[in-house]
């Protein structure tokens, strides 16, 4: 059982985030803040933290930096532009959903984040990939699953494909895209907007 927090201003914000999260198989609603600096008075550690921001600006990612020690962020705003979502993932997010959203939209990412994956809202399109990157239509497929929180042999399994070559596919995307890691792929593909294009579907519990 995944613990969770939720962060809202609002009373009823509050209300819809933790019905959301109580309805969601395997997690449980332990805290409820009007704030983050609340969480400190609870003394203790969450599996996820929900944060709902009015805005994205510095002030709110500040909020998400100060939600990552206790637990992973997962923060619910309304996303105008996809450099507010590469903020905010930067700051400590762990998953980025759309404000007001689909319920079940919501609980799949608790699941994804819950799990220790990473999870963005597919609403938000970037720029497209510079002129010298090109991406063969399987690693663009690749790189959508892993951005989704997939693992290599669950990639493996949906794409019908051995797990070394979905490896092959991984260490040809980190050298195309100059990304070092698993997030640093994530964040180029939500910066580049390719989780927005034919976005996988969410990963099984």
């Amino acid at each position: 059982m995944y613990s969770v927090a939720v962060v809202a201003d609002l009373p009823m914000s509050r209300r819809h985030l933790e019905q959301a999260a109580s309805g969601t198989p395997g997690l449980r609603v332990v805290t409820v803040a009007g704030s983050v600096p609340e969480l400190r008075a609870a003394h203790r550690g969450y599996d996820v933290v929900i944060v709902e921001l009015p805005r994205v600006d510095r002030a709110a990612l500040g909020l998400v930096s100060h939600a990552a020690a206790y637990g992973r962020p997962l923060v619910t705003a309304a996303w105008h532009r996809p450099s507010d979502l590469l903020a905010t993932v930067h700051a400590g997010a762990h998953g980025c959903v759309s404000r007001p959203g689909d319920p079940r939209e919501l609980a799949a990412a608790l699941g994804v984040v819950a799990r220790g994956g990473f999870y963005a809202c597919h609403q938000i399109a970037g720029p497209p990939l510079p002129p010298d990157v090109n991406l063969a239509p399987r690693e663009r497929e690749t790189l959508g699953w892993i951005a989704s929180g997939y693992t290599h042999s669950q990639i493996a399994t949906r794409m019908g494909l051995s797990e070394a070559t979905v490896n092959t596919y991984a260490k040809r995307l980190r050298a195309k895209l100059d990304a070092r890691n698993k997030a640093e792929l994530t964040r180029v593909a939500i910066g580049f907007g390719l989780l927005a294009q034919g976005r996988p579907d969410t990963p099984a519990a």
